[in-house]
């Protein structure tokens, strides 16, 4: 399945990026391709995903169940993204798991439809960075399922049982990946991968553990991507940086959105353009609070390209979380549109 591609200029640069290359300009990641009321041009990656594959039960009060049968409701003071239901947790033993956790039975899907049918149905994207999105993780899944305490003390209390739900959680990723990759492989420009191990101010776990517990799996998961030479980035939110050389070893060019409690000038130092920081905006410091000025945030925006974009190896990343439809809500997201407009090409005159 193949289609003739011509990369419009917004992608052209956020593919030198990801390739180690220096742009033009500053690209922008966009989530998963969300269109920017604000600008006039588009936004890349535009992600690529089976609508065959079992997806939300939407259910009462806003909620909804995943595949796996893990209940969300969504939080309106953060733009009404879900987090897992509290206390209502699926899996109570880790030892139990088998008897818990099904995956989906996915047997009876022809994917050579199902993906053509998908590509038809997104209209002409030949223009765009496509992404390759893969599941939500190992480490999170687990949390999913268990909530943080039991989830961490099963990884602490029982790991090779972690283990045999990792590589059962694995086998099913990877049999949908296979199948995407074969009608899809073409087109892809990289993959997503995903996994948010880390507080604001450490990791919830040690290097140790994420090395024997965390790391086999994702290598897994991108093994198809790394087997065709293609880029994968890592998301993973807080400061995560001691896991850098376990997401290389699996083939990650890139991680969003790269956040101000990691030693970001260092890491830039020390890797280049071989990991490209992603984001880099201080969301959590004034420019991020919900009375920032017109002035600082646009001021912040273009330091952090400044600081972050010279000789490459950086895309610009920013947002703001807050009650949907509030005025300032939408007053500093455009502020942010503007100056990341306004000054992108600054750091390569």
């Amino acid at each position: 399945m193949s289609t003739t591609r011509k990369l419009n200029a917004e992608a052209e640069q956020f593919m030198k990026v990801l390739k180690g290359e220096v742009p033009d300009f500053v690209p922008k990641w966009t989530n998963m391709g969300v269109v920017n009321p604000y600008s006039d041009k588009p936004a890349n990656p535009v992600g690529l995903g089976s609508s065959a594959l079992p997806g939300r039960t939407v259910l009462a009060d806003g909620k909804f169940m995943d595949m796996w049968g893990v209940t969300y409701v969504g939080v309106d003071s953060i733009s009404g993204n879900a987090l897992p239901e509290p206390n209502n947790f699926i899996l109570d033993d880790i030892t139990k798991w088998r008897d818990v956790i099904k995956a989906p039975d996915i047997s009876n899907i022809d994917w050579e439809i199902a993906c053509k049918k998908d590509l038809e149905a997104r209209g002409d994207i030949s223009e765009s960075v496509i992404q390759l999105g893969n599941p939500n993780g190992f480490f999170m899944t687990l949390m999913n399922f268990m909530g943080f305490d039991q989830g961490l003390m099963a990884m602490y209390e029982e790991p090779e049982e972690v283990k045999a739900l990792f590589d059962y959680l694995a086998d099913f990723y990877c049999s949908i990946s296979d199948q995407l990759m074969k009608y899809w492989g073409d087109i892809v420009d990289f993959v997503g991968v995903g996994d948010d191990t880390a507080t604001e101010d450490n990791p919830f776990i040690s290097p140790e553990m994420h090395h024997e517990l965390i790391r086999p799996y994702h290598a897994r998961v991108t093994k198809a991507a790394m087997d065709r030479g293609m880029p994968v980035m890592m998301h993973c939110c807080g400061r995560c940086e001691d896991f850098i050389e376990d997401w290389i070893s699996y083939g990650v060019t890139a991680w969003n959105p790269a956040q101000l409690k990691n030693d970001l000038d260092g890491i830039k130092a020390k890797y280049g353009n071989s990991l490209v920081l992603t984001g880099c905006w201080d969301s959590t410091g004034p420019a991020g609070w919900p009375d920032a000025t017109e002035e600082l945030i646009k001021e912040t925006v273009r330091a952090t390209m400044n600081r972050f974009g010279k000789g490459g190896g950086h895309m610009f990343f920013g947002s703001f979380y807050g009650f949907e439809g509030d005025p300032q809500l939408e007053n500093r997201r455009r502020w942010m549109s503007e100056a990341y407009e306004a000054y992108r090409e600054e750091p390569y005159k």
